[in-house]
């Protein structure tokens, strides 16, 4: 079992009331499986909504936040430890340094730049943790369509592609990462392929 799961998600709540309800209902299903959450440490949208889910289940809930974020008001007050750094650059790095495994939530270019990035560095294999994304009312269908387009085109290759896991259901998305395989086979850039 994955035991810290890092989660990527907007500090906004989204037009959807299904989004806020969803962040809620993963953060406690993640602390009542004894999970331990790292995100980015927001007590707005739907990173405030995780994490009052997690702290109202009894979880243990880290926040990893730049100071000047801090220094706005937007830290939740509530977690059980929040980590100040001095820039997002290390934000991101702290965070997947503690996390077994990563999930993206609902939210817009911060959550999907982070997902990305992770997907990214395991495809070169500068770590071997499974990520996943949990497609809320099917919020994630136009970019799984738009991955799909990118191995066809040959921008992509399939395994790649195959390496994130994709559920609607929390509970199902969590089964899946906890066996999932580690990330293949890092990408080998070659000009017959490239």
């Amino acid at each position: 079992m994955l035991t810290t799961l890092c989660v990527f998600c907007a500090s906004s709540r989204g037009t959807d009331a299904r989004y806020v309800a969803a962040a809620h209902a993963f953060g406690a299903l993640l602390a009542r499986s004894g999970r331990r959450i790292v995100y980015g440490g927001g007590n707005t949208g739907l990173m405030g909504a995780l994490a009052d889910g997690a702290l109202a289940a009894g979880g243990e809930i880290i926040g990893v936040m730049p100071a000047h974020l801090v220094e706005r008001e937007v830290a939740h007050q509530g977690l059980t430890r929040l980590d100040v750094v001095a820039s997002m650059h290390e934000r991101k790095a702290r965070l997947a340094e503690m996390a077994d495994g990563f999930v993206a939530l609902p939210g817009g270019l911060g959550t999907l730049e982070e997902f990305t990035e992770i997907w990214t560095w395991g495809q070169l294999g500068l770590h071997r943790k499974p990520y996943g994304l949990l497609d809320v009312s099917g919020y994630w269908t136009s970019l799984l369509a738009f991955l799909d387009h990118a191995v066809a085109e040959g921008f992509m290759r399939p395994e790649h592609r195959a390496m994130v896991c994709v559920a609607q259901d929390a509970e199902a998305l969590l089964e899946t990462m906890d066996h999932a395989p580690p990330p293949a086979l890092p990408k080998w850039l070659d000009r017959a392929t490239t």
